[in-house]
């Protein structure tokens, strides 16, 4: 389930290839790019490349994996504090760091209480009872949450009525359990809604700067598949796919 801890999806392909050849490159990234870096996985295997792995988790949680020794050759995070984490302890292939997207924060709710959230939301009204966003203390969303509500004003307000989530997906499902009346999360989640609704996308210059870095882990095992990989993410097939998903591709700076 997406609402756990931590998710791992095994593509086609998860078992080592026969032959001798090359281990999959396993992929450590933010829960919400699940659904696009399937769609990548499969686009990069018809293009040649190997087999793909992927653990799926809120992004303070993989990079807390990742010092502990989880085996991992990429990291991808929904926020730069997360990769500065990981990098500060030197987990981090030197050069390998780029930041590769930037995403866009939403408010979705019970379609029962849509239309009322979206005229309301900026009023933090009483009718709001419960509002889920990712825990502001260490999942990207909900810092970027926190950071969205603390420039409308809002944060002091809907503070007593936050229902802090594991990761964005959970903060998702919590609405579409009907466990809360609204949820902050990106914009790109709408794809993978059952039944929640969009009340309205915060605008890029009203919210923060959502960006997720990559790079590729100094204790890969199989760093020349991992770097491979990463020129697939950062080129126009991939860019393409992640545009579909709502993401917008950082062009290269180099």
């Amino acid at each position: 389930m997406l609402s756990r801890l931590t998710v791992l999806i095994l593509l086609a392909g998860f078992a080592a290839p026969q032959g001798g050849g090359p281990e999959p490159v396993t992929v450590a990234a933010a829960v919400s790019l699940t659904q696009v870096l399937e769609e990548i996985a499969a686009a990069y295997a018809a293009a040649g490349g190997g087999a793909v792995r992927f653990n799926l988790a809120g992004s303070n949680v993989l990079a807390r994996q990742i010092l502990n020794g989880a085996p991992a050759d990429i990291f991808i995070s929904a926020d730069e504090a997360q990769m500065a984490v990981v990098e500060k302890a030197g987990a981090v292939l030197a050069g390998s760091r780029v930041d590769l997207l930037e995403n866009q924060l939403a408010i979705v709710a019970t379609p029962d209480r849509v239309d009322f959230v979206r005229q309301e939301f900026a009023r933090a009204p009483a009718g709001i009872r419960r509002l889920a966003i990712g825990d502001p203390a260490a999942v990207p969303a909900g810092v970027y949450a926190r950071r969205y509500l603390e420039q409308r004003g809002l944060w002091s307000a809907y503070e007593p009525r936050i229902v802090p989530t594991t990761n964005v997906r959970a903060a998702l499902a919590a609405v579409e359990t009907g466990s809360v009346d609204a949820a902050i999360v990106y914009v790109t989640d709408l794809a993978a809604a059952r039944t929640a609704v969009l009340a309205f996308a915060v605008p890029a210059k009203e919210g923060p700067r959502i960006v997720y870095p990559g790079a590729v882990l100094a204790a890969s095992r199989n760093q020349v598949e991992a770097k491979r990989l990463m020129v697939f993410l950062r080129g126009p097939a991939a860019a393409a796919i992640f545009a579909r998903h709502k993401f917008v591709p950082l062009p290269r700076s180099e």
